[in-house]
């Protein structure tokens, strides 16, 4: 019999033997709900004073349908999948205890929060309406999502631009200015309702994680890399779910070939068949209620005889654990990401870690805006989105590796870990906790 035929039906006969606790999951109508209050509490509380902390007192978001914006994707309401013609979303701070006042310049309402304010039978020209209600409110500053090193700030298109001047005139075009910094704090900023669900999203992933490194999924000699990999994929979407990129699972192994950082996240054997011995990682992301999860972690296959994982392989995993700790220690509010990544470096050097640390936001996406605190080809230092600082009540995925020579396999390994976490006054914790040893497989029970 075949390989492949042989994996099959491992897969399909061991989904019965292993049960995975996995948190609810909610039907697709109470996500909306969900999703739509989150964003409701986020206009009301958390835009207010990010407008007034870059001094803009009138915000436009603009989109044409399927050339989105990247923050209009997170001020539509659940049910919009897409800006609907051009879709021209106006905040204005009216000052004080009143608040924001959010207009949609549609056809439409744009879901409950942004109140429909154009009406084409009265007034034709889409733009000429926007202009109106500009020259009403007579802002000070209006901001446009206009970046040259954050893409995600970056969302007006070239036309959409040249009309916007063109239909408002020269007052008012001197008064626009780059919102970079206002979308990224938008993007950036979690909210205490968003960080109550949060722990649940990271909790599935880490289920999802866990059961795929099991024996109910891998077979020592039958399943390959590339089987789990897709293992992982109609495991989302069994639970309804989807993921922001495309799971990878590597090995780590006592062979003579060295680590290479782009072959482990890209160019790897697909028929790479996993074997007793075989140190496992994997890189892996879902996305649920609008916010993303992206983790690392590993396992190894036991020996025939071994009952644990081997020293070497847990003290490698220690170093990697330390890293973690020198490094989210150093965060503090105000500091850029570079100031951190330099300290943590330096820290971990001196008690003999061989450190690589490439940290980056998360949360309405995957790699989202904010302080990058390293890239793994720049451990010296990121121009510009390094130098941003960072700021309280932020998320994100801690993602670095350790170096650990193994005089039992004759090279140097890395353990590569990602976990996210959340930073806020009381320092930097781990949303759903993190993986504080290497798992085994099959599972060990514990000693009773």
């Amino acid at each position: 019999m075949k390989k492949s035929i042989l994996c099959i039906i491992f897969l399909l006969t061991s989904t019965f033997l292993y049960a995975q606790s996995y948190p609810e999951i909610l039907p697709m109508k109470e996500r909306a709900r969900v999703i739509n209050e989150l964003l409701e509490d986020k206009v009301n509380t958390v835009l207010p004073d990010l407008m007034r902390e870059q001094g803009i007192d009138m915000w436009l978001v603009i989109s044409r349908e399927y050339n989105e914006d990247p923050v209009i994707e997170t001020l539509l309401p659940a049910t919009w999948l897409a800006a609907r013609r051009r879709t021209i979303l106006v905040m204005y701070d009216k000052g004080g205890d009143k608040g924001v006042e959010t207009l949609a310049v549609a056809r439409y309402d744009v879901g409950s929060t942004f109140k429909k304010a154009w009406d084409k039978e009265k007034e034709p020209n889409q733009w000429k309406r926007l202009a109106e209600i500009i020259a009403e409110r007579d802002p000070q500053k209006i901001g446009i999502n206009k970046s040259k090193a954050f893409g995600l700030a970056d969302g007006i298109v070239a036309t959409d631009l040249e009309e916007l001047k063109e239909a408002i005139g020269k007052k008012y075009s001197d008064r626009i200015v780059s919102a970079e910094y206002l979308a990224i704090g938008w993007l950036e900023t979690r909210t205490e309702k968003e960080m109550t669900i949060y722990p649940n999203i990271v909790r599935i992933a880490h289920e999802i994680i866990s059961e795929g490194f099991s024996e109910s999924v891998i077979q020592p000699g039958v399943t390959t890399t590339e089987d789990v990999i897709w293992w992982y994929r109609e495991k989302i979407r069994e639970l309804k779910l989807q993921t922001w990129f495309h799971p990878s699972v590597s090995i780590q192994r006592a062979d003579p070939e060295s680590f290479d950082h782009l072959r482990t996240f890209d160019s790897r054997p697909g028929n790479n068949i996993i074997m007793p011995g075989d140190l496992l990682h994997v890189d892996f992301g879902i996305t649920y209620l609008r916010l993303n999860t992206d983790t690392q972690q590993h396992a190894y296959i036991l020996r025939p005889g071994e009952t644990e994982v081997p020293g070497y392989l847990q003290q490698a995993f220690k170093n990697a654990s330390r890293l973690q700790d020198i490094f989210t220690n150093n965060f503090k509010e105000g500091r850029t990401g570079n100031e951190v990544l330099k300290m943590s470096r330096e820290q971990a050097i001196a008690e003999g870690i061989k450190p690589s640390i490439y940290t980056h936001p998360i949360g309405y996406y995957g790699h989202a805006a904010g302080t990058t605190l390293g890239m793994w080809d720049a451990q010296g230092g990121v121009p510009v989105k390094g130098d941003y600082p960072l700021h309280l009540n932020t998320a994100y995925s801690i993602e670095l590796n350790a170096a650990t020579y193994i005089e039992q396999w004759g090279k140097e390994i890395r353990i590569m870990l990602e976990e996210d976490a959340f930073f806020d006054e009381s320092g930097v914790w781990y949303i759903n906790g993190r993986q504080k040893e290497i798992m085994s497989i099959p599972r060990i029970p514990a000693q009773q």
